[in-house]
């Protein structure tokens, strides 16, 4: 009896240990990404955003927003303040979007992209609960913006309203913006944290969310209730307004010269509404893919889970810059502005505001030749002693 029961005790002992390591095994196979993360970490053994050639794609298409969302927004803020003819109320509006859009270019994109290749936050607490305040705080900003745009086209333009929003008022609009926007933003800077998970001899620390009571209800909650503040009702509001605009203008026609400025306001209203796309088409995805997680847990188990999600936030991140490509394709002000500034020519003649420079040379022109004509006839002297 005595060897069965140490052999038996040997069995047992090593049987406890084999289960032991199956279950730190089992534990280590479960760790997933955080739930609805900004930045998500790296705990996958088979993590594709590993491999050198994603990791240069990632860099490339990286460096490739930044840069190009940073001269594209900063040139477009600085023609509207260059030039005073530029200075309508719709181009204040365009440059708050630029500046939301610049804000990520610079905060939050160099940051996102070190963290998806380490797989590691390595910029401390402060940062951590900042930085996604800053890029949720953008994109309140810019969805809200859009939604100005539109009612304010829409009054104007539907309800036959020539007095456009004042200047004054336009600025008390742009703050009531950024401090609703901040308020919105608000969760994804206190429920927030900054630790250190561990597993077998590694020590990784991340910035993740962080719900009271570790309810991961309250997550979901505030997603989907994001998903719906930010993108859907929206863009419900401003389809309704574009396509009521729409209408209007191509029915609507004016006697005389009336017609040029339908024909204006006709091309900045479709260049808004390609901005209003280029948004919508960029945050598809990513919305879609935070909505299945939403309402499957599972779609975290994935194992490319983190690349899928990479991708669909520089997908999103594209909305950064391409507003600017569309001023100039589709706005001759700004592709005139855009000029100006390359080439350091003063051609301040060919950028004007919306609706009215036409009209403005014009009248300068019949004048000056009017006035010509009657200082020729008047005095013929005088006129050949100024020529002289």
């Amino acid at each position: 009896m005595g060897p069965l029961e140490s052999e038996s005790g040997v069995n047992i002992t090593e049987e406890r240990e084999q289960g032991a390591e199956m279950d730190l095994k089992n534990r280590e196979e479960d760790i997933t990404p955080p739930f609805n993360e900004l930045y998500p970490p790296d705990f996958s053994i088979n993590d594709s955003t590993k491999l050198l050639g994603v990791q240069i794609t990632l860099i490339l298409a990286y460096c490739s927003i930044i840069v190009l969302g940073v001269v594209g927004n900063s040139l477009v803020i600085y023609v509207v303040i260059k030039y005073k003819n530029m200075g309508t109320v719709t181009n204040f509006f365009i440059v708050n979007l630029a500046v939301a859009d610049l804000m990520v270019n610079t905060m939050c994109l160099p940051f996102t992209l070190v963290y998806t290749l380490l797989g590691e936050w390595k910029f401390g607490s402060v940062l951590c609960h900042l930085l996604p305040y800053a890029q949720a705080l953008s994109v309140h900003v810019s969805t809200v913006t859009l939604t100005v745009i539109a009612l304010d086209r829409h009054r104007c333009i539907v309800y036959h309203l020539e007095s456009k929003i004042s200047k004054k008022r336009c600025f008390i609009i742009i703050s009531i913006t950024w401090l609703v926007s901040a308020v919105l933003a608000c969760p994804q800077a206190i429920f927030r944290e900054y630790s250190a998970i561990e597993f077998d001899d590694l020590r990784m620390q991340v910035c993740s969310e962080k719900w009271p009571n570790g309810n991961d209800g309250d997550g979901t909650l505030y997603s989907v209730s994001m998903l719906l503040l930010q993108y859907v009702l929206p863009l419900v509001i401003i389809c309704y307004a574009y396509i009521r605009i729409w209408t209007k203008l191509k029915n609507h026609v004016s006697p005389g010269g009336g017609n040029d400025r339908q024909l204006r306001r006709r091309k900045t209203t479709k260049m808004l509404v390609m901005v209003v796309v280029a948004f919508a088409v960029s945050w598809l995805p990513f919305h879609v893919f935070q909505l299945a997680i939403d309402i499957d847990k599972k779609v975290l188990d994935l194992n490319e889970y983190k690349l899928l999600y990479t991708i669909f936030h520089v997908i999103a991140m594209c909305s950064t810059f391409v507003n600017p490509l569309v001023y100039g394709w589709m706005n001759k002000n700004y592709r005139n502005s855009f000029l100006t500034v390359f080439k350091c020519e003063q051609r301040l003649d060919s950028i004007h505001p919306e609706g009215t420079a036409k009209f403005k040379t014009k009248e300068r022109t019949e004048l000056k030749e009017n006035t010509e004509a009657k200082i020729c006839l008047s005095s013929p002297g005088t006129q050949l002693t100024e020529s002289n």
